[in-house]
């Protein structure tokens, strides 16, 4: 993919989805509107991989073909416009809410036994089976997403979500070979050219920020690196889950550890204005592939 400009659009939990996690018909038009100059890249919001691993109510999926179909309508919308589009995969773990998932019958787990906030019921640690379990969902999810026309996908490692909480010792106290120690938390492997990855490595969102996040995340990074991957979507300090950060970023909360060990494609956001991005591009990293993502404003 070619894309014409450096400003594409981050990925927006709307809500625009009916109760069986179908996309409406209103989808395609809010998001042809964002593709209309060519050569756009568009982030979907996150989508459900499987029907045990939802967490929030009228958010779209991608495991059934109802689901497909309907995705399919929005990326021919955003194809017809000369843009592009890839699909975020979302497991909310134990970022899920609670009420929605004692309606639907389904347990809170994560990779640890421990709770989200102080004082809720303990969730529940998943077995190595059912890691296996999700990693499988994960690749049924993708190969659903290439059916319904997007032109790639998106792991949704960031702001606390199952992957963030297999990442960061913050949740992770696993003493097996998915947890214990930097290498055995940065486990995972995923198709490379038409697959990203998001991270938040200085995000406190859903119970997140390790003491020293660089480590941790120097290794995931430089493991993703190997793979080839279409590109890395990174989050800075300015922003922490769905809102800008409380306090501007301190003067270690840098992502240039990141972009010293990333060759390819980066996509960068948090908390951007017009003139900072055209700063970050131009000015700071001249010589660096950085898309600046832009969501709410």
């Amino acid at each position: 993919m070619r894309l014409a400009h450096r400003v594409d659009m981050s990925p927006l939990t709307r809500l625009p989805v009916s109760n069986d996690h179908v996309r409406l018909g209103m989808m395609m038009e809010y998001y042809s509107q964002r593709a209309c100059v060519p050569g756009t890249l568009l982030i979907s919001e996150g989508t459900f991989i499987s029907e045990l691993d939802r967490g929030v109510p009228n958010v779209p999926g991608i495991y059934n073909e109802q689901q497909i179909e309907a995705g399919r309508q929005v990326t021919d919308a955003i194809h017809r416009k000369g843009s592009y589009i890839f699909c975020q995969l979302w497991v909310p773990g134990r970022g899920a809410i609670r009420g929605f998932a004692k309606a639907k019958g389904m347990s809170i787990y994560s990779s640890s036994a421990i709770p989200l906030h102080a004082g809720e019921v303990a969730l529940r640690e998943l077995t190595a089976e059912e890691i296996q379990g999700k990693i499988d969902n994960h690749i049924q999810a993708a190969k659903n997403a290439m059916a319904a026309g997007f032109d790639g996908i998106e792991l949704h490692g960031a702001n606390g979500y199952l992957i963030d909480q297999f990442t960061q010792d913050a949740c992770n106290r696993r003493g097996d070979i998915y947890g214990g120690s930097i290498e055995n938390r940065s486990r995972r492997a995923i198709g490379p050219q038409r697959a990203g990855i998001r991270l938040s490595q200085w995000s406190t969102y859903n119970g997140m920020r390790m003491r020293d996040p660089v480590p941790q995340f120097s290794d995931l990074i430089g493991r993703l690196s190997e793979l080839g991957i279409a590109y890395l979507h990174l989050i800075g300090a300015r922003a922490t889950g769905i809102e800008d950060a409380e306090r501007p970023p301190g003067p270690f909360e840098t992502l240039k550890f990141a972009y010293d060990l990333w060759k390819g494609p980066l996509l960068v956001g948090g908390g951007f204005t017009a003139e900072s991005a055209r700063q970050l591009v131009d000015v700071e990293f001249p010589d660096k592939n950085i898309v600046v993502m832009f969501g709410r404003s």
